[in-house]
């Protein structure tokens, strides 16, 4: 069992470099692959990127490669979206999640989810 708690959201500007943080609980967290989505008002929830158990492979959607990158930090319980040249197509509600596989894009295939944690950028 693992619990996500986002955070880092909130109102910024068109081009601003913001990192969100996903706290994560339970002993178990470094033996998951963890996942970055978003959803926007109306749309369905899309992948944004995903980040391997040990940190060593990562990968992002076509939309924000060269602008997002994701880390994590196995001994603090935490995971990491840096997200830079911020757009106001960006704004979105932002959700970590973890998984027991790594390279899904698909939502279904993250057991546990955060509250998530919104982003607006204003242009």
């Amino acid at each position: 069992q693992v619990q996500l708690v986002e955070s880092g959201g909130g109102l910024v500007q068109a081009g601003d470099s913001p990192r969100l943080s996903c706290a994560a609980s339970g002993r178990t967290f470094r033996s998951y692959s963890m996942g970055w989505f978003r959803q926007a008002p109306g749309k369905e929830r899309e992948f944004v990127g995903a980040i391997n158990w040990s940190g060593t492979s990562t990968f992002v959607a076509d939309s924000v490669k060269g602008r997002f990158t994701i880390s994590r930090d196995n001994a603090k319980n935490m995971g990491y979206l840096q997200m830079n040249s911020l757009k106001p197509e960006d704004t979105a509600v932002y959700y970590c999640a973890a998984a027991t596989s790594y390279g899904s894009r698909l939502v279904g295939a993250y057991a546990y989810w955060g509250q998530g944690t919104q982003v607006t950028v204003s242009s």
